[in-house]
């Protein structure tokens, strides 16, 4: 479901900055050869993605899902010099053109990406974090926010990607139902209840919740 009218949506993106040219291939790529193209964070929650990183300018970045390694391209450009973004995903069969990708870019030498269950790798981890990235298996949002929260400075930033799932947190039928509309309402409650944090739900492509820790 589109949240925005589709002339809106192409004239939004007409007037953003243009997708880098390995990212615009990286997306054909994406779109030509991989199932559930739709995943991909796609030119304009890059961009937004990537002012995000701009004005954070963090020196340490955690991705929970990397897929085709879009959103982390896009968060890894506003890096400090000496910045690392850390991306995990437990898709094996992405891992080859993943690492081409990366390797293809200006931040081969500080993305660090895992393979493997998030949930097991985000505890052994022991940098303090600056901004998070959440885009990963849907009844596992509330958990991996409940592993990172202390990971993450004071004014850091968590983001999570698609937590209004085509408006069926509207749908009382899919909240009854459906285990990843229940886990996204559910993360999206905690959000508004959490006293360390400070929260803001954006209509962007599928919602995007914006968490500051107080």
């Amino acid at each position: 479901m589109e949240f925005i009218d589709e002339q809106l949506s192409a004239y939004a993106e007409k007037h953003t900055t243009a997708e880098p040219e390995l990212l615009q291939k990286l997306n054909r790529d994406t779109y030509a050869n991989v199932l559930i193209p739709r995943m991909l964070s796609g030119h304009l929650q890059g961009r937004i993605l990537s002012v995000f990183s701009h004005m954070i300018q963090p020196k340490r970045i955690l991705e929970i899902g990397t897929y085709t390694g879009y959103s982390a391209l896009c968060l890894a450009e506003g890096l400090t010099k000496d910045g690392k973004l850390i991306t995990i995903d437990i898709n094996e069969e992405l891992e080859d053109r993943v690492r081409r990708y990366i390797n293809d870019s200006d931040y081969s030498s500080q993305i660090d990406f895992h393979v493997g269950n998030a949930l097991e790798i985000i505890p052994t981890l022991e940098d303090e974090l600056d901004l998070v990235f959440i885009d990963a298996d849907k009844p596992n949002y509330s958990n991996y926010f409940d592993l990172v929260i202390d990971k993450l400075r004071t004014g850091g930033i968590i983001i999570a990607d698609n937590v209004l799932w085509s408006a069926k947190v509207l749908v009382p039928e899919q909240l009854a139902k459906d285990e990843d509309t229940k886990a996204l309402h559910e993360f999206n409650e905690k959000m508004q209840q959490d006293s360390r944090v400070e929260n803001v739900l954006m209509p962007v492509r599928d919602g995007l919740m914006v968490v500051r820790k107080k």
